[in-house]
């Protein structure tokens, strides 16, 4: 296993971030986009084929595969007529300079929880549908491995979810003479509302500059990142993982994201 070295032992050289902000400042960046232009963002579905549903995104450089697990078991005490979603992911060693082999660390635990609850708060996925006989539920298991970490790694994992998601067949459920148990030669769609699907979209802040999409040496120099995930038109989930943000400054992310979201819908048109 390995995981992301936190913020504080990543560098990058003070010429270099000094360039960085100077390009920003006169609305232009390393790789020649403007600042509500998200990298190129390819999609594929289905690309392990042992798991339940996958899908690979590459977001410019950044490459994050999703691979979904189905299983049967007990639902959470709180919610016992909806299924289970686990969302991990882990970062493979040759992912970046900056990660370290070892159990996952918080940031990775955070860019697992952002996606997740990105998910669960959209109607994306019918937890309720999700439940079958005899008291148990199906259970999503969500994990993300990151391939290659060249920045903004929160909405490639969400949008490498999303789609995994939409990729999975859930296994027939049969009785059994211990009770019910999976069917895995027998599958169907899982029901998921594609007008509903999660869209997270990090803004990046340097100096009172915002942009979308930061790619990693960027991502080295800001000085504020915001996460908004969308599902429709309503913000259903809200992170803020660096720095502070003005009331100006986050209603202009707000209008930034919005176009964010418009360029992933985009690349999702081409598998939903």
């Amino acid at each position: 296993m390995a995981s992301i070295s936190p913020y504080g032992k990543r560098f990058i050289s003070y010429l270099r971030r000094e360039q960085i902000k100077r390009l920003i400042t006169a609305d232009a960046r390393l790789d020649g986009r403007s600042l509500d232009q998200l990298r190129t963002c390819e999609v594929r579905l289905g690309v392990v084929k042992t798991a339940d549903g996958s899908s690979e995104v590459r977001l410019g450089k950044t490459q994050v595969v999703a691979g979904v697990k189905v299983g049967l078991g007990q639902p959470f005490p709180d919610a016992p007529d909806e299924g289970v979603l686990v969302v991990n992911a882990e970062v493979l060693p040759h992912a970046s300079p900056y990660t370290e082999v070892g159990p996952p660390d918080e940031f990775a635990i955070e860019l697992a929880r952002v996606v997740d609850r990105g998910v669960r708060h959209s109607s994306y996925v019918d937890f309720k549908k999700l439940a079958v006989e005899g008291g148990k539920v199906y259970l999503l298991w969500v994990d993300l491995y990151v391939i290659n970490d060249d920045g903004n790694l929160i909405d490639a994992a969400n949008l490498a979810a999303v789609t995994a998601l939409k990729n999975t067949t859930l296994p027939t459920v049969v009785k059994s003479e211990n009770g019910v148990k999976l069917d895995r030669e027998n599958r169907v769609p899982m029901a998921i509302d594609v007008e509903s699907v999660p869209i997270a979209v990090s803004v990046g802040k340097i100096g009172n500059v915002l942009f979308l999409d930061p790619q990693f040496e960027e991502e080295l120099s800001l000085d504020g990142r915001i996460v908004l995930t969308y599902s429709r038109d309503q913000i259903v989930a809200v992170q803020k993982t660096l720095g502070a943000f003005s009331r100006t400054e986050l209603e202009a992310a707000l209008e930034l994201s919005k176009r964010g979201r418009e360029q992933i819908l985009h690349c999702l048109s081409k598998v939903f």
